[in-house]
């Protein structure tokens, strides 16, 4: 008696719905009508067989009555608005009609109409389980229509779903009279310890996760901005001595101090344990982070050993817990494990590094720093072997990696874009001075607004560019796309850094004309240079291009939204943005001044920048306001495994849609997916 759930694809989202049912019915031939699978009632009908559809609000409404119009002309319907007297009348006399009706069945037939009522209960609760394990690919909060569709996505919720007692099955809305009693008259603690719990995992290629979003932690903030200082330091070490040798030591500490941040964002998205313990654990992190930052600027003379212990210390604390979750969670043992090793192994390197010298130093630091970095990675393919490796040794990874924990795409996506900005902000800080004249705009001053546009536009290519119009998030398109998002962040913050350091140093040059020295406050007059070196142009350019061409892979690792009559489509944009970055770096071999070099790679960068917002537009449209396109007037396309023949044959048998084929088409066209 209960209806068929349906599941509709299109253009990448999902949405589920109670099937219609066409043509008239007798009194007796709809109660199967009232039954939902999760979702708003959208109609029923009267006991007199009228059919009542429910409009959401005024404007729905008009539009279900201007589409009734034609698909109904016989007008045995009634509309109403959710909520309004009408419904709430609706409602109540059909539920007194099956009410009358389920009383009569209870006195004519007895035991047989408990059995009755027993056995679709049973049918309903397994077949509503039964759908959400197979065929419902996720819930809607799942961030499709910020990060992308993906059928390898499945939610948990802790909560029951059968204690809802709203008639519209929303869960939101859904009330448990013992829940609410106990949370209104008590609070929460936080206990010392509290077993660790999985966030999200994968198994059989499907990825588990929470409904709920998961939130940035107050703490995590503030680990963030703790960083941001340390990494500006080490910029500002490498551009007051702009040689090989200071970048090699740069490239060094900074990669080091990156595994500070990036451990402790990891076990924060894999494990949720909010206790007393997480917060002494990450402070003993920051503590060693601290020491390790301490011993920077004489790492590579004197204090090589105390930088190596600090940094030791912490990441032998990292494997320390993952083995300590592997006892706790059995599920994820394997892939605990597994990490613990890779992050022992390296420490190897590092305490021999420390018996010798300069330059077999470099031959240990490096191994140790590719296995830290890429330990991650290295993994995911143990995780997930190619067919080449055999038979045995598939079957034996995919035995003992059965569950493996992954990243919070949400969590992930916004701790990095807050460390982005607190980098592109912390930046700019480099660029102030302070001036001793009382009118003190000259070449300083222009040079330090020509840094700020220059960061400025960095931000607006990196969040408001590249990263809008996402049909797919790289974490949730393919697991290669997921490890080029993840790694290239390093070099991408990392060669800004220096760039930033070096602009600094460039602001306050007096190299270039207008650039009286006394115009300056005393204590930057010994900080200004009358000569920049060639080091510090490679610093500077080098950086900057760099880092204008990681935002490109950062944007080519995304699917963006297809526009047709696009002026110029991603690829021809990217191509120029690369080009761009190419003429930046080599930017030092003119010898420019200062303010010069400053102004072109602004430029540049501007040039970048209004391309973007040019080649996005569609031809026929105003760029400077908003008017009707016509026929080129813009649309977004997005290519769907599912024809429209079949969404069609589907919307009128009311048959299910498996996600699990659309994702099987998906997979053989590009591999397995590894979004989260």
């Amino acid at each position: 008696m209960a209806s068929t759930p349906q599941t509709l694809v299109d253009n990448g989202t999902v949405t589920g719905n109670a099937t219609p049912t066409t043509g008239s019915t007798t009194p007796h031939q709809h109660q199967h009508h009232l039954h939902h699978t999760g979702k708003r009632l959208r109609h029923f009908f009267r006991p007199d067989g009228r059919k009542v559809h429910i409009a959401g609000s005024p404007d729905e409404a008009e539009h279900l009555r201007r589409t009734l119009s034609t698909t109904e002309k016989d007008g045995t319907f009634d509309l109403v608005i959710h909520g309004s007297p009408e419904h709430i009348e609706a409602l109540r006399h059909t539920h007194q009609h099956h009410e009358d009706r389920h009383k009569e069945m209870k006195a004519k037939h007895g035991d047989l109409a408990d059995e009755f009522e027993r056995v679709i209960r049973e049918l309903d609760a397994l077949s509503n389980e039964l759908h959400m394990i197979s065929e419902h690919a996720v819930q809607l909060d799942a961030n499709f229509n910020k990060y992308g569709f993906s059928a390898h996505l499945r939610t948990k919720d802790a909560s029951n779903d059968s204690a809802s007692t709203s008639l519209y099955g929303d869960s939101s809305s859904s009330f448990n009279k013992d829940q609410w009693a106990a949370e209104r008259k008590l609070g929460e603690t936080m206990r010392f310890y509290q077993k660790p719990i999985v966030r999200q995992y994968f198994h059989k290629g499907l990825l588990w996760r929470a409904r709920e979003a998961q939130e940035v932690a107050s703490y995590e903030l503030f680990i963030d901005l703790f960083y941001v200082g340390i990494i500006a330091i080490t910029g500002d070490t490498a551009a007051e001595h702009a040689t090989g040798e200071s970048l090699l030591r740069f490239v060094i500490t900074f990669v080091m101090g990156w595994k500070f941040w990036s451990d402790i964002s990891v076990l924060i998205s894999w494990f949720d344990s909010d206790d007393i313990l997480r917060r002494f654990s990450v402070l003993f992190i920051l503590t060693c982070l601290l020491g390790f930052t301490t011993n920077m600027a004489a790492a590579f003379t004197e204090t090589y050993v105390p930088l190596v212990a600090f940094y030791l210390a912490a990441r032998l604390f990292i494997a320390v817990s993952l083995f300590w979750y592997a006892w706790q969670i059995p599920m994820v043992r394997g892939s605990m494990v597994g990490n613990g090793i890779l992050t022992v192994v390296p420490a190897a390197f590092w305490i021999g590094s420390i018996y010798l010298e300069e330059p077999a130093r470099q031959g240990l630091i490096w191994p140790a720093m590719f296995m830290d970095t890429f330990g991650q990675s290295i993994m995911v393919m143990f995780q997930r072997p190619p067919n080449f490796m055999g038979d045995k040794y598939i079957a034996w990874t995919k035995k003992v990696f059965e569950f493996f924990p992954g990243a919070n795409i949400e969590h992930r996506i916004e701790r990095t874009a807050a460390f982005v900005t607190l980098v592109f902000g912390s930046c700019v800080l480099g660029l102030l001075y302070q001036s001793s004249v009382e009118f003190g705009i000259n070449a300083f001053f222009g040079k330090a607004v020509l840094g700020l546009i220059q960061a400025f536009t960095f931000n607006w290519l990196y969040f408001e560019i590249d990263s809008f119009n996402l049909h797919t998030h790289a974490i949730r398109r393919h697991v290669l796309s997921a490890l080029t998002w993840f790694s290239i962040h390093l070099p991408f913050v990392m060669s800004f850094v220096l760039s930033a350091s070096a602009l600094g140093v460039l602001v306050r040059a007096h190299d270039c004309p207008d650039t009286p020295l006394d115009s300056l406050y005393e204590t930057f007059i010994p900080r200004s240079e009358d000569h920049i070196s060639d080091g510090l142009r490679w610093f500077y350019c080098g950086g900057l291009g760099i880092s204008l061409a990681c935002m490109g892979i950062i944007s080519v690792s995304h699917v963006h939204k297809k526009i047709p009559h696009q002026r110029l489509n991603k690829h021809w944009r990217l191509a120029a943005r690369f080009a761009v970055s190419l003429v930046i770096v080599l930017l030092p071999l003119a010898h420019l001044n200062s303010l010069d070099l400053i102004g072109a790679t602004t430029g540049l960068v501007l040039f970048v920048l209004s391309l973007e917002l040019y080649g996005s537009t569609c031809t026929g449209q105003n760029i400077l306001w908003e008017r009707n396109c016509g026929r080129s007037k813009c649309q977004y396309l997005a290519r769907c495994k599912v024809s429209k023949k079949e969404l069609e044959e589907s919307m009128k048998s009311g048959n299910v849609i498996n996600v699990e084929e659309i994702a099987a088409r998906e997979v053989g066209e590009k591999g397995a997916i590894g979004g989260v």
